[in-house]
């Protein structure tokens, strides 16, 4: 999948560290959404890539 921008990138890399996996883990026990889709499509939006 090629990236669209900035929250793509932060993605793969939280995911590559682990950090991803243990925000989801922690919004798990909280019963909460952790808002990343939001924050990747924000971060899109202001910093794409080729536009």
């Amino acid at each position: 999948m090629k990236q669209q921008g900035l929250g793509d990138t932060i993605e793969v890399i939280t995911k590559a560290t682990g950090i991803k996996a243990i925000v989801d883990a922690g919004a798990k026990v909280l019963k909460k959404d952790c808002g990343c889709q939001a924050r990747k499509k924000q971060l899109n939006d202001l910093f794409p890539y080729g536009k």
